[in-house]
């Protein structure tokens, strides 16, 4: 069995979603770690970073990593439909992965916690660092959205594991909020992905209606 490690409002909810696509069996482990619990010390031993999501595999072997877990779950099971047959599409899907955790998830962690990249930061400071990681973060969105064109969706026919990369990492710091002004044809693509009833399924309890969809 699967066993993964995560927590609501969170990246988990990626993983969460291509497991269902590839339809396995997994269980979810609360290890969110902000908090105190077993389930993070259980990932402290897996992951001491404790990034979450954290997945251990049947095997007992670890993924850590978002795109990498999607890119291995798309490629063990080819039949999911989360990364395309055709050999160039593919390679543009596994690049997009790649660009927005390189780009987007990274401004985010910056936004979060700006005194993990300052010594001794006053909140002055902090501010400035998170001012420049936003227009970071809405630049590379904006980037993207131009780069990467539906056809209907991001992986093609149907969405896949960049579209459900995108649904999620989207909803954090403000980005759906400024692509609505920069970009709304993109903006109304992720709402598309966002409504697609697999995908659906997983964020409504990720993020409940009267949710914000600002929590990781």
């Amino acid at each position: 069995m699967y066993h993964l490690y995560g927590s609501l409002g969170t990246g988990s909810a990626i993983v969460e979603i291509a497991l269902k696509y590839c339809q396995l069996t997994y269980r979810s482990i609360e290890a969110a770690p902000w908090h105190d619990s077993s389930g993070r010390e259980a990932l402290a031993r897996l992951n001491p970073l404790l990034q979450i999501p954290t997945l251990q595999l049947p095997d007992g072997s670890i993924l850590t990593e978002s795109a990498a877990i999607l890119i291995h779950l798309g490629l063990e099971f080819p039949d999911s439909g989360l990364l395309p047959e055709s050999p160039s599409a593919r390679a543009q899907v596994i690049r997009g992965l790649v660009y927005i955790a390189a780009n987007c998830y990274s401004a985010i962690g910056i936004l979060d916690y700006p005194e993990r990249w300052i010594s001794d930061p006053d909140e002055p400071l902090k501010a400035r660092v998170r001012a420049a990681a936003a227009e970071r973060l809405y630049r590379s969105w904006g980037l993207f959205a131009e780069q990467f064109a539906p056809q209907p969706f991001l992986c093609g026919a149907a969405p896949g594991a960049l579209d459900i990369q995108a649904a999620v990492v989207s909803r954090w710091s403000g980005a759906r909020e400024h692509l609505r002004d920069s970009h709304p044809d993109f903006l109304a693509l992720l709402q598309r992905i966002d409504d697609e009833p697999r995908i659906a399924a997983v964020l409504v309890r990720h993020w409940p209606p009267t949710s914000h969809g600002g929590e990781r």
